[in-house]
Formats: structure tokens, C-alpha cells, sequence
């Protein structure tokens, strides 16, 4: 009897590893043929990779340096995406601040001096600006007269004044041969002072988190 249980216990265990096997087998050949796919609903999210280039990021720190001299650390990343929309980090004047510097393009020739006019340019606008970091923006590009313009017209950024504010230098300013539309589509409405559509491209180049943008329309 003991030998005939033995081997009734060995075939039972035979019978339950084959069904095992045979499964193992067939999701080892699905894996094989699919790939790594196959495991894709179980893999976790992959975190998003960085918008800005390595140009860029390479000044995340002397920018977070000057931001925190200036008081607006929370504003770094759309800094960040300032000067991404600016230079893309190129050059010797990768904020482009040479002419909230000394009027005219080409007097900063060093990125620490371009960053920290850059940044004290920016803060200097927040603060007039009442935070909305939109009107902010918009004034890096047209000049703190923007902001004059903005106040005067209900005291918020809107698309709208930006057209209209460009519309009306353009106007003033064409004769002098320096201006000409740089889209398309800022033609039609004759405003092709700046660019009617930096506060769109910058914060393109940003990941909105907080409330930074709260009180912007």
C-alpha cells in the first residue's frame, strides 16, 4: 500500500506543476514576442523629462543665486523659461538685458551680467505689476511703459492691450526702420512693436505648479 500511495502522490503532483508549466511557458513566449510592452500597464508613470535645454539649465543655479538676492526664489522656473524663450541659453547676453541695461542691444557681453540684470529687470516689473506675473512677462519684452499702458486700461494684462499697446508704438516708432513684425500673425493688427505673443511662448517653456500664475488672467 505505501508504495502505491507514493506513487498516486507523485502522479497528483505531476498533474499540478504541468498545468504550471505549461502557463509559465506561454506568457515567457508572449514576453519574447511583445516585449517589454507586455509589462507596461504595470509599470509606474516615468516622470515627465525637462522642457529646457542643458544650455539653459546650466544657469539654474546663478539664476536661483540672483532670484533669492532679488526676493522672488519662487519664480525661478519661470525665469528658466524666460531666458529659454530669450536665447534658448546661448550667447554673452543669454537674458537679453542689454537694453534694460544701457538702452541699446550689445552692452552686456558676460551671462553672469546678463543673468543678474536679467533677474533684477524681471523682479523690478513683478513688483510694479502687483505680482501678475503676465503683465511681468509682457513688460521684460515691450519695457516697463507696458506696464503705464496696462494700468491706465483697467489694470490687468489681457491679449487684448498687448495688441493694442504694440499696435500704437509700432505706429510711433515704424519710421525709425528698427521695427518690423516677427509673426505672421501680428500683421494684421499693424503691432509689430515686440512681440505681442511672448507671455504665451514663455510660459510655454514652463510647467505651471502653484499659484504663481493665480493672479494673472
Amino acid at each position: 500500500m505505501n508504495k502505491k500511495n507514493s506513487r498516486n502522490r507523485g502522479r497528483s503532483w505531476r498533474a499540478f506543476l504541468l498545468p504550471v508549466f505549461l502557463l509559465g511557458l506561454v506568457f515567457l513566449t508572449m514576453k519574447s514576442q511583445l516585449g517589454d510592452g507586455i509589462m507596461s500597464s504595470w509599470s509606474p508613470v516615468e516622470e515627465k523629462e525637462p522642457d529646457l535645454p542643458q544650455q539653459v539649465l546650466q544657469y539654474e543655479d546663478e539664476i536661483a543665486t540672483h532670484a533669492e538676492q532679488e526676493g522672488i526664489s519662487e519664480y525661478k522656473d519661470i525665469l528658466l523659461a524666460l531666458m529659454m524663450q530669450e536665447s534658448g541659453g546661448r550667447g554673452d547676453d543669454p537674458m537679453q538685458a542689454s537694453e534694460s541695461h544701457c538702452g541699446e542691444v550689445g552692452c552686456i557681453d558676460k551671462p553672469e551680467k546678463s543673468i543678474e540684470q536679467g533677474v533684477a529687470y524681471f523682479a523690478k516689473t513683478l513688483e510694479r505689476s502687483d505680482g501678475d506675473v503676465k503683465l511681468a512677462l509682457q513688460s521684460y519684452n515691450f519695457g516697463a511703459g507696458f506696464i503705464d499702458f496696462v494700468m491706465d486700461h483697467g489694470g490687468e494684462y489681457t491679449q487684448e492691450l498687448a495688441i493694442e499697446f504694440s499696435s500704437k508704438k509700432y505706429e510711433e516708432l515704424k519710421h525709425t526702420g528698427k521695427y518690423s513684425c516677427i509673426r505672421e500673425e501680428a500683421e494684421q493688427y499693424d503691432a509689430c512693436y515686440g512681440d505681442i505673443y511672448y507671455v504665451d511662448e514663455v510660459l510655454d517653456h514652463y510647467e505651471e505648479d502653484g499659484d504663481l500664475l493665480a493672479t494673472s488672467s
